[in-house]
């Protein structure tokens, strides 16, 4: 909210950010600063997480534009003077869960917020996704930004696409996973990430894998997912995950039919847009098998 020149936004830990005017120079976890982007609030600089690199994820970058955008890096690269040095008045950081700041080592994360005002979206598997979305819309409202006229109605298109594509008889499976190495997969677990929870509340056949250890993730080996059967894979597309194509096994078939293959961020971005693109993209491949 602003009054009287005073800005606030209360964030997913209780806490208030405060500034004298409306912040106009943040910094963002790249999932959160790809997100308030698609409702025109342009970052002045991004970092990313261990997983990371030296350059920024470009499938969790969505349409940033990454020639105006400073990347600050990842990883043993965020300490303060880094994370500072286009003098951001708020940064804005996602969680999951107890508050912790995803990305950044909790020594600079408490120097950082003694600096600038932070906010903390919470993106954990205890969130549901439309939940999530909110809390950024949220935020970005209070930053001066708005949703895409046409955005929310593509979103509920693709919500309802998705819903008539499930509910073909003999539906195919899908499994979410992250390529690991030629021998072995991470099988996601439906019920712990928000995104995959939406799918299956739409009435998508998602495949669970064995029980055992590994919160969100099963690792399986290659034979061990195919006999999941799968006709629809949601694959992993994140710089740490190997690149599907470049799996020797397996081929991917039920019944001589190849699966059809959707890439998938587990970051996902949260605005309507990206939002109807990736439901649209399941449709697309849930239509599509239940047709083959």
């Amino acid at each position: 909210m602003t009054e009287q020149g005073t800005w606030s936004f209360t964030d997913d830990r209780g806490q208030s950010a405060v500034a004298d005017r409306v912040p106009s120079r943040v910094l963002a976890y790249v999932q959160a600063g790809a997100t308030l982007w698609d409702y025109g609030i342009r970052p002045e600089g991004i970092f990313g997480s261990g997983h990371d690199g030296a350059e920024p994820d470009r499938a969790k970058t969505g349409t940033l534009p990454l020639d105006a955008v400073d990347y600050r890096g990842a990883g043993d690269n965020l300490d303060l003077d880094t994370l500072l040095r286009g003098r951001p008045d708020l940064v804005v950081a996602v969680s999951y869960g107890h508050g912790q700041l995803y990305g950044l080592d909790p020594d600079t994360a408490k120097h950082l917020e003694e600096r600038v005002p932070v906010v903390v979206i919470d993106v954990g598997q205890a969130r549901t996704l439309d939940r999530v979305a909110e809390r950024f819309a949220e935020l970005a409202r209070s930053l001066g930004g708005a949703t895409v006229a046409a955005a929310e109605g593509d979103l509920r298109a693709a919500r309802e696409r998705l819903r008539a594509a499930a509910r073909t008889p003999g539906g195919p499976r899908v499994l979410a996973l992250s390529p690991a190495s030629q021998e072995q997969a991470y099988a996601g677990r439906p019920w712990m990430w928000p995104e995959l929870r939406v799918l299956a509340e739409l009435g998508v056949g998602l495949v669970s894998p064995p029980e055992g250890a590994g919160v969100n993730w099963a690792t399986l080996d290659w034979a061990e997912a195919a006999a999941l059967e799968p006709r629809v894979v949601l694959a992993d597309i994140r710089s740490n995950a190997v690149p599907l194509a470049e799996i020797a096994a397996p081929a991917w078939e039920a019944a001589g039919r190849a699966a059809r293959i959707v890439p998938w961020n587990p970051e996902p971005l949260c605005s309507p847009q990206a939002r109807a693109r990736f439901l649209g993209l399941v449709a697309d491949a849930v239509d599509g098998a239940a047709g083959d």
